[in-house]
């Protein structure tokens, strides 16, 4: 299976001519890679203006069209040439106030349309893994028919290791895995368990990018702040390659 890594600009570059900078020069960088899959996700609004490299977008709302002010539908991407989205992830937990329902129904439009859900879960720092794990993909997945799960990527994110510098270990890593397979293997069948792709986010960089898909048991990677850093997300693609 092909590797996924996955850039998340977040709520950067601040000009749409740094942002085309920014997409051309991976694009570069990454061109004669041939082993793995490079989607950028950027801010809505720069989109239509990047073009060569799968695009994913960070977020999205859970109807197709109508009077929802300030949002974006699964529609719209699609018809922006976008392939991924990412749902759930932290910050939209705690900034934007998300819940495991509301991020169930933006999968559901999603795989509706045919776009691809990139699915963050993970712990905050102290709390119980396994129930945390256990919680959200029980909630996000509920009611997701299995052929849908094709399209699915989890993204397992431990909130205490975004933006901090303090990556998740290798083995830590590798259990967490074997767990959320076992989590949706008890949900659904083991055989969409060892199917599912499941990549790793949380302080990524090019000198430990490479171990993750070595021995970490995971199919790719989530990278946030790297991914502003040319060089260095060229790095960590090149290393898994």
């Amino acid at each position: 299976m092909q590797k996924l890594i996955v850039a998340n600009w977040k709520m950067n570059p601040e000009t749409a001519e740094e942002a085309k900078k920014l997409f051309d020069s991976v694009k570069n960088g990454v061109k004669k890679v041939k082993n793995i899959e490079v989607v950028i996700c950027p801010p809505f609004i720069y989109l239509p203006l990047l073009k060569g490299l799968a695009l994913g977008a960070q977020n999205v709302f859970y109807k197709e069209s109508g009077a929802f002010t300030g949002e974006v539908s699964p529609l719209m991407l699609k018809n922006l040439n976008v392939q991924y989205v990412i749902l759930g992830h932290s910050e939209a937990r705690k900034y934007l106030n998300e819940t495991n329902e509301l991020i169930n129904k933006k999968i559901k439009e999603v795989l509706a349309v045919g776009l691809k859900p990139i699915i963050c879960i993970g712990e905050k720092e102290g709390e119980d893994k396994n129930k945390v794990l256990q919680e959200q993909l029980k909630e996000c997945l509920k009611s997701i028919e299995k052929k849908e799960f094709e399209k699915i990527i989890i993204a397992y994110e431990p909130v205490w290791a975004i933006g901090t510098g303090k990556n998740c270990s290798i083995e830590e890593t590798m259990n967490s895995v074997l767990l959320i397979k076992k989590i949706i293997a008890d949900l659904y069948k083991k055989e969409i368990a060892e199917k599912i792709r499941i990549i790793y986010g949380g302080s990524v960089n090019g000198k430990n990018s490479r171990e993750y898909i070595l021995k970490g048991g995971v199919s790719g990677l989530l990278v946030g702040g790297a991914s502003l850093d040319v060089n260095e997300f060229t790095q960590i693609v090149k290393s898994v390659d």
